[in-house]
Parts: C-alpha cells; sequence; structure tokens
C-alpha cells in the first residue's frame, strides 16, 4: 500500500515539476523554485518564538548536540563525504546555488546529483545527502502516513540558514510601473496581506483548514504540517531570531541573498549576466510600501487607485500561501477596498511573466527570481518578504555517517 501511495505522490509531484519547467529560461527567467507541494506530515508543536536549533534544524540536524556521544561525523565531515562520494543531491531549478554555496565553502567541488522530485534516491542510499524542504521533503522523509518514508529520528538535516549560505524564498512583488502609478494600492494590498500572515502564524492549525477549504492541493494532514514549518520561515530569521515585523526587507538577509547569486546564477545572455552582476538591492526592491502599511493603524491610505487586484502563487493553495487566503477569509482585503483574487500557480506562465505582462497585479516569486528576471530585462519591484529565512536543508541518514 505505501509504495502506491508513493508512486501517486510521485506522479503529483512530476505533474508540479513539469509546470515549473516550463517557466523557466536562461535569460533572467530563470526558476529558483522548487515544487513546492507533496507529502508532509502530522503537525508538530511550535511557538514561533524558537531558535533554529530549537526548531531541529541546526547543523548537522536535531541529533548535533549528540553526535559526539553517539560517534557522529560534524557537518564539515559529513558534506566532505557525500560530496567525495558524489552523493549530494538537488532539483537543480534553483535551490542549486545554496548547494553550491555550501559545496565551495567546505572546499568541494560545486556538482551534485541531479536529485528526482521524491526522496527514492535517499531512501535507497543513492543519493546520501538530499535536498529538501522543512515544509515538504523533509516531512515526506520524516514521518509514516500517506507517501512517507518513516524514517522518524533517525535522520539529521544541514541546514542553509546556520551555514551561512541561506538565500530568501517567498516574496510579494509588481511591476515598477504598477507601484509608481498605484502607490495607494499596494500599501493597502501589503497591509492586509501581512495581517494576513499575522493571523496565519498565530493559528497556523486554522490557516491550514483555511487554505484546504479554497482548493487544497493536498490533504488536510499536510497542510497541518506545512503550515506549522511555513509558519517558522515567516517568525524566524536566518539567524534563528525571532521576527516581530512581517513582510520586512531584512537588509543583511537580502544583500547574501543578492551576493550568492551573483556568484551562482548562469544567464546565457551576456548583456543579462552582466547587469546581474552590477545589481544593487535598490534596483530590484522599495521598502517605502511595506514600512508605510506597517506604520499604519487602521490601514487607510487613501482611495486606492485601482481596486480589482490579483496576486499569481507559485503553486497551487497550499500553506505556503496561507497568509492570502485567511486575509481573504477574514476580509481584510475587502476592508481595505480592495477585491482580490488569489491565482494559483503552476501554469505554463510563470509567475514574473505573469505579472509583467499584466496578466496579473502581484506575485510571489523568491527573491533570486526576481534578481535574474530583472537582469533579463523585466522591470520588478519587491515590495514586502514575507519568508524571513530559507527553507532548504540537506537531509541524511545518522547511521550512513557515524565515525
Amino acid at each position: 500500500m505505501k509504495n502506491w501511495k508513493r508512486k501517486i505522490n510521485l506522479l503529483y509531484v512530476t505533474i508540479v515539476c513539469t509546470a515549473m519547467l516550463a517557466g523557466c529560461g536562461s535569460s533572467g527567467e530563470t526558476s529558483a523554485a522548487v515544487p513546492e507541494t507533496g507529502s508532509a506530515a502530522a503537525s508538530t508543536e511550535n511557538t514561533g518564538t524558537e531558535s533554529a536549533a530549537d526548531m531541529g534544524s541546526a547543523s548537522a540536524g536535531n541529533e548535533e548536540g549528540t553526535s559526539e556521544a553517539a560517534g557522529m561525523m560534524s557537518p564539515e565531515e559529513i558534506i566532505k563525504k557525500a560530496a567525495g562520494e558524489g552523493k549530494v543531491g538537488n532539483w537543480g531549478l534553483g535551490n542549486e546555488y545554496e548547494i553550491q554555496a555550501l559545496l565551495t565553502k567546505y572546499g568541494q567541488d560545486t556538482s551534485y546529483l541531479s536529485q528526482a522530485f521524491d526522496m527514492d534516491g535517499f531512501d535507497d542510499d543513492s543519493i546520501t545527502l538530499a535536498s529538501a524542504m522543512t515544509y515538504n521533503e523533509l516531512g515526506l522523509v520524516k514521518n509514516d502516513y500517506e507517501g512517507g518514508y518513516g524514517y522518524g529520528d533517525t535522520v539529521g538535516t544541514i541546514d542553509m540558514n546556520d551555514e551561512g549560505v541561506a538565500m530568501l524564498e517567498d516574496t510579494i512583488f509588481c511591476t515598477k510601473e504598477f507601484a509608481q502609478a498605484n502607490p495607494n494600492t499596494v500599501k493597502a494590498f501589503i497591509y492586509a496581506s501581512m495581517k494576513g500572515w499575522a493571523d496565519a502564524c498565530a493559528d497556523p492549525a486554522a490557516a491550514a483548514e483555511t487554505v484546504f477549504n479554497y482548493g487544497s492541493s493536498v490533504s488536510p494532514e499536510h497542510q497541518a504540517f506545512m503550515a506549522e514549518e511555513v509558519k517558522k520561515l515567516v517568525t524566524v530569521d536566518t539567524h534563528g531570531n525571532e521576527v516581530t515585523e512581517i513582510g520586512k526587507m531584512d537588509e543583511e538577509a537580502m544583500q547574501q541573498t543578492l551576493d550568492l547569486a551573483k556568484q551562482y546564477i548562469v544567464l546565457d545572455d551576456s548583456a543579462a549576466a552582466q547587469k546581474l552582476q552590477s545589481m544593487t538591492l535598490d534596483d530590484m526592491r522599495d521598502t517605502s510600501y511595506w514600512e508605510e502599511a506597517a506604520a499604519s493603524a487602521d490601514g487607510n491610505f487613501g482611495t486606492p487607485e485601482k481596486t480589482d487586484v490579483s496576486i499569481q502563487l507559485k503553486w497551487l493553495p497550499q500553506a505556503q500561501f496561507m497568509g492570502y487566503y485567511v486575509a481573504l477569509e477574514k476580509g481584510y482585503y475587502e476592508d481595505a477596498g480592495l477585491n482580490v483574487t488569489i491565482t494559483p500557480g503552476g501554469g505554463d506562465i510563470s509567475e514574473t511573466t505573469a505579472v509583467t505582462n499584466g496578466t496579473v497585479d502581484f506575485g510571489v516569486t523568491w527573491t533570486a527570481n526576481l534578481m535574474a528576471a530583472n537582469a533579463g530585462g523585466m522591470n520588478l519591484l519587491e515590495v514586502a518578504q514575507v519568508y524571513q529565512r530559507s527553507g532548504l536543508v540537506l537531509v541524511y541518514k545518522l547511521d550512513n555517517f557515524k565515525k
């Protein structure tokens, strides 16, 4: 029965990948996305204020504190062993930049195995250090239910945040022209969205249920697990500190993302490559819209210039985007004078293209995605940074790395 369920999950994730690849390009529309759906696991308790180590995602995993007693290798030894054996895996849709930065940090070649969009390679040991999103594949590895592999506490993780190579993920953006022409609309949209995200993080179980009722792409159990894990990405920064200002653009984390993008993103077009190398944060973000929204006591920014607006997600309805659904469900957009349509992603047109061509007004993408898109000739503007840390880890079996 479990094999059958895994095959269903593999089919589902393959569909995700096909959609993601359809939006990829090498001239600025390079996708930095990973399929964000798949099997996860039951809800885990989290207050949103613990450190990264407390969340079970510290270097060498949540077993780091006992690794010496258990005779475990250090994170550096684990990385070097797996890299030396050619058994570090990644999907190669944009997440590879963090993996390449990690390998460089430890003096290893930056090549990696092409990882399938399931965890079978991890399961059969053809990949001993496998990429996983904390809210998706890690749950699939650890948990024993639909599509899960049931490894539980017999696995450890190496976290990109703790290793200093994190790149930021989900951000809200629009075109620069749209922001300039509709400043009240942009501020109202940010205000209502961040209010939705605050509520979602305060009660992730309820947020998961809300997303499920809006046409969830995964089961209620998956949503509950994902919501708890996504909450951590929104409320904890790359250093493990609590985030109290949801959506704020952390200068240090954003600069690190840009620096790593310049080092590891390869654009075929020479003009685009040169533009990326000369890019600054001010070329792709404007903090003023979020700052005014965050400072507002009532969300009154004057009459919105455009009241009917839409936002394109990276994928189908799931807890990765729970704040927008909570804002819609609780009437926060309506209170701000907006009629908002949430458009699922996963189609043939990427979110950066959809926003650029005016199909939608706002989009959700990864920060490096936006940087590459602008280098390739788009004119996009980040207006809020929802995720404050990377959700990428490398997962390994403890038994494979004992001294």
